[in-house]
């Protein structure tokens, strides 16, 4: 391990198929995982502390002061290491959905909300999601941040998704969250499918919908008429997961 000036580390933010992680939660998640980590930027408690840092090459390994991580880090508060790793190159199966639930995200902005999404996809057995070219990018370091490890589990692919979904359409169901129809808790559900979530304030775009095989939306239960408009994205997509998770039970 050796000492790293803080300039080394921009290249990397520039370099395509690398993306940046930080804390130590998250970069011990992703170095016991299948993911490569390609260098690591951490303080020697990390180094002492952490089982997984041998998994690195000492080559690419730097050990850095509090201050150097403090000007490299994008967070407010830098957490002991910083990780480059390798985006991965799963390839694409465009029979997803046949054999599972697979989530569907249709035009998702928000780096937070897509970050939930993929740790909810986590948390309830679902292996891929789907993400439309306009959605915010998975390797965003807020939205790695906000998958708190996950996306080190679950594969997440960018797709057209409306020629995607009309062929996928023909084999399997099409869900689609949308506002004022048939409720979650009554509407026969399937254990396969592609479960489609739409933007944070437009929904659905009316392309997708179009395709959509089936329409299921979460009942409010509010006391008073003056409610919430709607539920925020993430927590409407696990609530969602939790409802076909909790019909179809994945064995361990």
């Amino acid at each position: 391990m050796k000492g790293v000036a803080a300039l080394r580390l921009k290249k990397f933010r520039t370099l395509q198929k690398r993306f940046v992680a930080e804390g130590l939660t998250l970069v011990s998640e992703l170095l016991d995982s299948r993911l490569k980590v390609v260098e690591l930027y951490g303080t020697q408690e990390f180094y002492r502390d952490c089982p997984f840092a041998s998994r690195v090459p000492v080559s690419a390994c730097h050990v850095v002061a509090e201050s150097q991580l403090r000007k490299i880090s994008s967070l407010s508060e830098p957490n002991e290491v910083l990780a480059v790793c390798e985006i991965p190159s799963d390839p694409f199966d465009p029979s997803l959905g046949k054999e599972e639930l697979c989530l569907v995200l249709d035009d998702i902005r928000d780096p937070g909300n897509l970050g939930t999404l993929i740790r909810a996809a986590d948390w309830f057995g679902i292996p891929a999601v789907l993400c439309s070219p306009e959605t915010v990018d998975c390797y965003n370091p807020k939205v790695v941040q906000a998958t708190m490890g996950s996306i080190a589990r679950v594969r997440v692919f960018t797709v057209d998704l409306v020629p995607f979904l009309e062929e996928a359409a023909l084999t399997r169901p099409v869900y689609g969250a949308v506002l004022r129809a048939a409720s979650v808790y009554t509407e026969e559900l399937s254990p396969t499918g592609l479960l489609v979530l739409g933007n944070e304030s437009r929904g659905i775009s009316p392309e997708v919908q179009a395709v959509l095989t089936h329409r299921i939306s979460i009942p409010s239960y509010a006391r008073n008429a003056a409610s919430a408009e709607s539920l925020n994205v993430g927590v409407a997509g696990a609530v969602l997961c939790a409802e076909f998770r909790r019909r179809f039970p994945l064995t361990r």
